[in-house]
């Protein structure tokens, strides 16, 4: 059985870019990202804060941009429309969660599709079903690269994906079906209404677990020799210390004992998102730059 390790293969990609960042340095452009945050979440300023350390580790330029929580979405939209007509800024990102008051997706359709490297304008995700070239979401490209440069290539196998979110199981499905390297599976999207769920991810050549709750994938889910990917990362009580701990989607313990290979909570899928998200970065610039 083997661990993928999502720090290692991270690495390796981030490495790929620190050349392809020092080359474009030498053509006298440093590639930018801005971030937009809303408010003072506390997840969300921590993610910003890794995402911060590994662009300047490569030698991104990133930016964040702080409105308060009590923001318009007019607001909103005006700083969203000042970033894209910034040249420093290659890329945009937006920090979800908004507060209540605004339209997350009035927000993402005003980034630019040139600039939108999350893949989260409308634009991006429909060009993505059409299998045309376009920024792939980061989550959803994290898990198809860690796949492939693990030596578990998703084409012609029967992938079964746990959970329906427009953030990782929609995009992930559109990805891994298409006709091209890397893809080409056959893919079963399941979800809170899916009928005798264990029957259908047993079928699983890979199963990939995104649903949001702890260690709902257990080991009678999964098919002997299966690739397991845990995209969830929950957040609960340790019995044995009474300190928070993460875990992931799947009974990580037991399920490893029938699997071939899985990943771990933390340390699998979620070094890949922000690697992902600067990969979307570098080429943005590439391709502005013509």
């Amino acid at each position: 059985m083997e661990i993928i390790d999502g720090k290692k293969i991270a690495g390796e990609v981030r490495e790929e870019l620190k050349s392809k960042v020092a080359k474009l340095k030498e053509g006298g452009v440093t590639p930018g990202l801005a971030a937009i945050i809303v408010g003072d979440d506390p997840a969300s300023r921590s993610y910003l804060k890794g995402i911060s350390k590994g662009c300047g580790n490569i030698g991104i330029n990133m930016e964040t941009f702080e409105l308060p929580a009590d923001a318009t979405q007019e607001g909103l939209e005006n700083k969203i429309e000042e970033l894209n007509r910034d040249e420093k800024f290659h890329g945009i990102i937006l920090q979800l969660p908004l507060p209540k008051h605004l339209n997350a997706l009035k927000a993402e359709s005003a980034i630019s599709p040139r600039k939108d490297v999350d893949g989260t304008n409308p634009v991006n995700t429909g060009k993505l079903l059409l299998g045309e070239d376009t920024f792939l979401p980061s989550t959803p490209y994290g898990v198809q690269q860690l796949l492939v440069r693990s030596g578990n290539n998703p084409e012609g196998k029967n992938v079964v994906i746990c959970g329906r979110s427009n953030i990782v199981g929609k995009p992930l499905m559109g990805i891994l079906m298409q006709k091209r390297e890397g893809a080409n599976a056959t893919v079963t999207v399941c979800h809170t209404r899916t009928k005798d769920l264990p029957s259908v991810t047993r079928q699983a050549d890979i199963l990939i677990a995104a649903m949001g709750r702890p260690k709902v994938i257990t080991a009678d889910m999964v098919g002997e020799g299966a690739v397991v990917i845990d995209v969830g990362v929950n957040s609960v009580e340790d019995p044995e210390t009474g300190k928070r701990k993460l875990v992931g989607d799947v009974d990580f313990d037991n399920v490893k004992e029938k699997a071939c290979a899985i990943t771990p909570v933390p340390g699998g899928t979620g070094p890949m998102t922000v690697t992902m998200l600067m990969a979307n970065t570098v080429r943005a610039c590439e391709i502005l730059m013509g």
